[in-house]
């Protein structure tokens, strides 16, 4: 198996592309940290993901990637309970929808410290303590390249995990960590649907360009895999060619 023996820490597990991948990793051999915001909600998804798989390869702690001390606690926990770490998925994020002359500087930091600080403190805690051969996947979003309306903070800070993906590989490269990126479309997960731009009309979704969290679990697992080796510092785009339609 391609992660037998590899052990990674994945962010946002409790549900959606975090929980789709915790689940592709473990199929594939891997111990998984899953941290998750609220306790409750990661204790489920291993509850969930222990039916069929072993549960001794599963732990869960609550985490808020915007704080660098609950950071490295959750690193902590996991080179505690496994021995080691060597694969990490940036996946937490947030999203807010106002119109720019109505934003704050409190609602930028609330997107930029989950979306972009949170992967910074990873990375910052994998250069010191990940594995040689290790490997970091930041999870982005078509909207680092192209956008919508009312969602200023959430694309600048999804556009800014880029240029960080491309810094890090770069000074990942002497270290043995490889850093890339994949730019999920539209995926069936709640914060597609409950997106007030999608329920509004103001931007229209067809379900041909609707991918499963399984889709970007598996782009995600090929990035962290030893298969990829010499793929770094790329910015991945898993979207069904939505972005290529005319």
């Amino acid at each position: 198996m391609r992660f037998d023996q590899r052990i990674a820490i994945v962010t946002g597990a409790a549900g959606g592309i975090g929980l789709a991948t915790a689940r592709r990793l473990l199929v594939e051999g891997a111990a998984v940290m899953l941290a998750g915001h609220h306790q409750d909600t990661v204790d489920a998804a291993a509850a969930a993901l222990a039916q069929t798989t072993d549960a001794a390869r599963i732990a869960t702690i609550a985490c808020d990637v915007a704080r660098e001390d609950q950071v490295i606690a959750a690193v902590d926990a996991t080179i505690q309970r496994f021995g080691g770490w060597d694969l990490a998925v940036n996946n937490a994020g947030t999203m807010s929808f106002k119109p720019i002359e109505q934003q704050t500087e409190q609602d930028w930091r609330a997107i930029l410290d989950v979306d972009l600080l949170g992967a910074f403190f990873f990375t910052k805690q994998a250069f010191l303590r990940m594995r040689r051969g290790g490997a970091i996947v930041n999870v982005s979003s078509v909207h680092a390249v192209e956008t919508e309306p009312l969602v200023a903070p959430y694309a600048a800070a999804k556009a800014a995990l880029l240029s960080l993906t491309r810094s890090a590989a770069l000074e990942g490269k002497a270290k043995g960590i490889r850093v890339n990126a994949v730019l999920p479309g539209a995926v069936d997960t709640p914060m597609l649907w409950d997106n007030p731009n999608v329920k509004a009309g103001v931007e229209v979704i067809d379900k041909a360009d609707v991918g499963a969290a399984a889709d970007l679990a598996a782009a995600i697992a090929f990035l962290l895999a030893d298969e990829a080796r010499f793929v770094d510092g790329t910015s991945l785009r898993v979207d069904g060619a939505r972005l290529a339609r005319l």
